[in-house]
């Protein structure tokens, strides 16, 4: 047998292996992408987290998002004033300051002031509760089951079972959304940390059927809406919604709700005693 029948294949098939090779090289070469370095500057000042509650696909998708101008430099939740004042200092911009979000559960409906249509017994979570004939054992179909799906979401250690509702610490929240995409009733939102002033209701029923279910429900009186002196507040669906962009917190609404739907609520100022009368004027004593 001939050797060259088969070494004459093998160089051909190795020369083109170096042309496809060195055409591979050159067209990576041509048609590379420099990427900013300052991607991999912010990405280091990124808190690792990927959380995905800034909006973008992980740290590296901010990254990148704000190195091209596409996200502000304190777009990271969770890493905070610290780490937006880091990536500042790369970008050679000032960090502003932005008002903290945290998540808020719009459910009041606890053990003893939300009726059960039944008793669940099943798997503690609420995507597979929900299913079920009404969406779940509670009466009000919009409130919360209790079953913990976002306290499993969170991995901030920041929601708790409470008395039958789950109820977010805003100090450990770092408003991922991980809590609110969990959520098969759409109960939790985003919502400015520092207002007190929160609707602690998502009940789109009319006002009979609220207060058959629920004692601590939205009727839609509307006497918060008549009572703000900043017209930030309406019912809307037959369910009160406040506009936090005229907020000012001052609880007014909170105060007048029947219902105490509204959390917020500022003590009412002790009454103030009545002035006391003056003591008539003695009579001057008669001259002897």
């Amino acid at each position: 047998m001939d050797i060259m029948n088969i070494v004459n294949p093998i160089l051909s098939i190795g020369g083109l292996g170096v042309v496809f090779g060195a055409g591979l090289g050159i067209a990576g070469e041509v048609f590379k992408v420099e990427e900013d370095p300052k991607i991999g500057e912010i990405l280091e000042a990124l808190p690792g987290a990927n959380c995905g509650g800034c909006g973008f696909p992980g740290c590296g998708g901010l990254a990148t998002a704000i190195a091209c101008g596409n996200a502000p430099v304190n777009g990271c939740p969770v890493g905070g004033a610290a780490c937006a004042e880091k990536i500042g200092a790369i970008m050679g911009v000032e960090a502003s300051a932005s008002d903290p979000i945290a998540a808020f559960v719009k459910c009041g409906g606890t053990c003893e002031k939300a009726k059960d249509k039944y008793e669940y017994f099943g798997i503690d979570d609420c995507n597979m509760a929900v299913q079920l004939a009404g969406g779940g054992g509670k009466s009000c179909t919009y409130g919360c089951l209790g079953l913990g799906s976002c306290k499993k979401a969170c991995a901030f250690d920041a929601i708790e079972i409470v008395d039958g509702i789950a109820v977010v610490d805003k100090d450990k929240c770092v408003a991922c959304g991980k809590c609110v995409s969990a959520c098969p009733k759409h109960i939790i939102e985003l919502l400015p940390a520092k207002k007190k002033v929160k609707v602690q209701c998502s009940s789109k029923d009319i006002g009979k059927n609220v207060m058959q279910v629920c004692s601590v429900g939205c009727i839609a009186c509307k006497i918060c809406e008549k009572n703000c002196p900043f017209d930030a507040i309406h019912v809307i669906d037959n369910l009160a919604v406040i506009d936090y962009d005229k907020c000012k917190s001052c609880g007014i609404c909170a105060n007048k709700c029947p219902k105490n739907v509204i959390t917020g609520k500022r003590p009412t100022p002790p009454a103030q005693a009545a002035p006391k009368a003056e003591a008539p004027a003695k009579e001057e004593a008669k001259a002897e």
